[in-house]
């Protein structure tokens, strides 16, 4: 298993003198691999497979090209998600679309470009689709009941969330029932249960317990579902600790589960919907280091390491407690002294601690760099303006090492281009 992309001190200077600090930078070739072990090791198992990027993760448009090139389908889970896919030149048809709360308009559209798939999560998106005439293939979000081992900010698999529809309480019998009645064209389920898992039952549970709801539908009413999607959500390694098994070894456990409940029956095509282990361990920020201040602590001392961005270009720490593997780059070729534990925050007006306690070079000053992996996902994505600081620029490092830039940084004028004055 490839190691977290890195770059070098010498790669971080060019960088943050071409295109300054924060910055988004991504590996073509990283992501290109893990895309390459998921196809493969899904279709060394199982002879009817698709692999869907999970484009809420990353969507920026050259990751969405990537993605494609590779063979990805994408899901989206927005209109806006959607239009970005079509912008990257991804087809409407290997698009599917998300939502727990979609609007007319959406769904309208996404009827208007031909998307593949629509994800329905709800009795009223029924009702809307029965009413809108030609729609695109359907499949029911199912709740499956499995609340995996994660943080609850990521889990919806469990019965008590916003998302599908629960199978226990007999929703998504009546569900298929109803969609069935009104004649639309329903090819089958999904379920998602939840993200950064580590440990793959919660996955293998929530892919048997929606094929042994389709099982039971195939024998009470006749439907034989064409897809089976069991999501995404395997861990990456964001820690030390986080040991997530070799995809291959995971593919194979999640497909044993589901054809165990499929009985010899059928064989649906299975889709899984990976995002951020596609794409989180491709991904660095590169911070540029402002300020470095020691403080009394208690009855010793703490020394904060600021750097030049924070809450807006990464808000996991204060969203999830995420945290992240950190290190420091000189940024004048000098060997870095020893370690010792630093908090690393950020410029944002509030407290805007990224990273606390992480080891960092005791020499560590003005200038130097701060660089953070597996920020491939979910970063750039949730970038914000806060405090009107512009959200980053991404880069891509291309397979010949070259870096090429695929998203530039927010100018002023970007910035307050929706707004107005008022008479005064």
């Amino acid at each position: 298993m490839r190691d977290p992309f890195a770059v070098s001190a010498a790669e971080a200077q060019h960088l943050a003198e071409t295109f300054g600090t924060p910055l988004y930078v991504v590996d073509e070739s990283h992501l290109r691999e893990k895309i390459r072990a998921y196809i493969d090791g899904f279709a060394s198992v199982y002879p009817h497979t698709e692999i869907s990027f999970a484009s809420k993760a990353n969507s920026t448009l050259a990751v969405l090209q990537i993605a494609a090139d590779e063979g990805c389908t994408i899901d989206t889970a927005s209109e806006g998600e959607l239009e970005a896919a079509l912008r990257a030149g991804v087809p409407a048809a290997r698009c599917h679309l998300h939502g727990n709360n979609k609007t007319l308009a959406e769904l309208e559209r996404a009827a208007k470009e031909g998307v593949g798939q629509i994800v329905v999560d709800n009795f009223e998106e029924i009702e809307r689709l029965g009413a809108m005439g030609k729609v695109p293939d359907l499949l029911l979000r199912l709740a499956p009941g499995v609340d995996p081992k994660t943080h609850g900010k990521i889990s919806t698999g469990q019965a008590d969330t916003k998302f599908g529809f629960n199978i226990a309480d007999g929703s998504a019998e009546r569900a298929l029932l109803r969609a069935l009645e009104l004649g639309l064209p329903v090819v089958g389920f999904h379920c998602h249960v939840g993200s950064q898992l580590l440990d793959p039952e919660a996955q293998r549970s929530g892919g048997a317990l929606i094929t042994d709801f389709a099982l039971r539908m195939r024998r009470e009413h006749g439907f034989t579902a064409k897809i089976i999607n069991v999501g995404g959500g395997l861990g990456v390694r964001y820690q030390p600790g986080d040991q997530p098994m070799p995809i291959p070894d995971y593919c194979r456990l999640v497909v044993e589960a589901v054809r165990e409940s499929l009985q010899g029956e059928w064989e649906p095509t299975l889709v899984q919907e990976p995002g951020r282990s596609l794409v989180a361990e491709s991904g660095i920020t590169l911070y540029t280091v402002g300020v470095v201040k020691t403080v009394p602590a208690g009855e010793g001392q703490r020394t904060y390491v600021a750097v030049d961005g924070g809450l807006s270009d990464n808000p996991r720490p204060a969203l999830y407690g995420s945290k992240y593997p950190v290190s420091a780059l000189p940024q004048d070729g000098r060997t870095m002294a020893g370690t010792r534990p630093m908090r690393v925050s950020g410029k944002h007006c509030e407290t805007d601690m990224l990273f606390d306690m992480v080891d960092l070079p005791g020499d560590i000053r003005p200038g130097d760099f701060v660089q953070v992996q597996c920020t491939g996902a979910y970063n750039s994505s949730m970038a914000s303006q806060y405090n009107r600081y512009a959200r980053p620029a991404t880069v891509i490092r291309r397979a010949n090492g070259q870096f090429e830039l695929v998203q530039r940084r927010d100018t002023f004028d970007e910035m307050f281009a929706r707004e107005s004055l008022i008479s005064l």
